[in-house]
């Protein structure tokens, strides 16, 4: 595991990974960037190069995405449309 200490009493950077310390004094300018993979949300259905797959093969004019959980994909059908799901189809 990797910990940096910013000391900025003495103005030092104090790098130490792996049990190896390595003490960064001004005025040399070094930068240093510390990352880590964020918690990762709900996925749908996976597609080339790990993109969402929608399946669009009944689509229609003004077709909403929307998740059918029976068949475990996205879809943009005749099911829901901009006419379809407001009374008087003023989407």
């Amino acid at each position: 595991m990797t910990t940096v200490n910013v000391t900025t009493t003495k103005n030092t950077v104090t790098v130490t990974e792996n049990g190896s310390s390595t003490v960064v004094q001004t005025p040399v300018t070094t930068t240093v960037t510390a990352t880590t993979a964020g918690p990762q949300g709900p996925q749908g259905p996976a597609g080339p190069g790990g993109g969402t797959v929608i399946n669009g093969s009944a689509k229609v004019n003004q077709s909403i995405v929307y998740y059918d959980s029976a068949s475990g994909e996205y879809k943009a059908d005749a099911t829901w449309t901009t006419q379809t799901i407001v009374l008087g189809g003023n989407f």
